[in-house]
């Protein structure tokens, strides 16, 4: 299943400048996704990180990993316009590589469990095949207005 910004759009609650994922190549319920993110100095972060050595947040690479989840959970839950996932935990992050403008960052996440309102991931980015980061993602989904 692939999809594009506009069915992400549909899905997810992020919007521009914090939407971080801007397709999806592959999903397989319940189980795995994995996402592009087109890197461009176009970006505001870059403005300021950094001036002159522009490079993509890592704490911004772990937000496209958690989006690209957010994009596979989602799809299961009927009334998901009223949900939204917060983060609980990040475990186990690592920084390989520097991202920059005119990368495409592939974002792959698999579910390692799912049970009620909490949900574990591993997400993966990378660069060309190069691992850029990777990190285990917890996640509670709450009513949006409680």
């Amino acid at each position: 299943m692939t999809l594009d910004i506009n069915d992400i759009q549909k899905i997810l609650p992020h919007r521009y400048p914090f939407l971080m994922i801007d397709a999806v190549l592959e999903m397989e319920r319940l189980k795995r996704i994995v996402g592009i993110k087109n890197v461009t100095i176009n970006e505001n972060y870059f403005a300021g990180h950094f001036p002159g050595k522009p490079v993509m947040p890592g704490v911004l690479i772990i937000e496209s990993m958690a989006q690209a989840g957010g994009v596979l959970l989602l799809q299961e839950v009927p009334d998901r316009d009223s949900k939204l996932l917060y983060f609980v935990a990040i475990d186990d992050a690592r920084f390989r590589r520097p991202v920059v403008p005119g990368d495409q960052l592939r974002v792959e996440v698999d579910v390692l469990s799912w049970r009620g309102t909490f949900c574990k991931l591993a997400g993966k980015a990378s660069v060309n095949g190069q691992l850029a980061a990777e990190a285990t993602l917890m996640c509670k989904m709450v009513d949006r207005d409680p």
